[in-house]
């Protein structure tokens, strides 16, 4: 019974970030489209389709450019510094943060994709991608942190495998993470 109670908050914590942004996104969509539909149609006489999701995706567009401006740099390192004195919403913030710059920010981090040997005798592989080259800090120097995404699935495993079984691919990495997420189903675009 605790083992299922633990599942379920892995669950929760694995879903709560992509459907809160999805409600957020949407919640914001409603309220400018029913704000434009109020007060713009009745200036130009005629609702205008798809000015709602244009308008977001601007501001959001913006958002994000004034985001990497000096201008919010000293917003959010005090923001950052408030969450960090809170535990539990500084290992969530902190760790989704961490997640999110991997994949979209200045520091990505999918972007060594490699194949890994899972049985030698059966030839079974898997794809994924280097996180980190050696693992010097535990200890472990023949060891190196492969993430694996899941098809179908915003998420995924980190294995620490032995260095001699992963083989880097020539492959673009969003390529492979395409590949990976769609569970094999899409083609993939060899380089030129």
């Amino acid at each position: 019974m605790k083992k299922l109670g633990s599942y379920f908050f892995q669950g929760v914590l694995v879903v709560a970030p992509v459907a809160i942004t999805i409600y957020v996104l949407y919640a914001v969509f409603t309220r400018v489209d029913g704000w434009l539909d109020d007060n713009l149609e009745p200036l130009i006489g005629f609702y205008v389709p798809g000015l709602g999701i244009l308008i977001v995706f601007i501001v959001l567009t913006a958002l994000g450019f004034i985001a990497q401006t000096a201008l919010l740099r000293p917003i959010k390192t005090l923001a950052n510094k408030l969450i960090k004195r809170i535990p539990v919403l500084n290992l969530l913030y902190s760790s989704l943060n961490d997640l999110f710059s991997a994949f979209v920010g200045n520091e990505k981090k999918f972007n060594v994709p490699v194949k890994v040997y899972f049985n030698k005798e059966n030839r079974l592989y898997k794809l994924g991608f280097i996180t980190k080259e050696t693992l010097e800090e535990f200890d472990l120097k023949d060891l190196a942190a492969v993430y694996f995404p899941h098809s179908y699935n915003f998420s995924g495993e980190l294995y620490l495998v032995p260095s001699d079984r992963v083989e880097k691919l020539s492959l673009s990495p969003a390529e492979v993470m395409k590949f990976i997420v769609s569970a094999g189903v899409t083609n993939i675009e060899l380089p030129e």
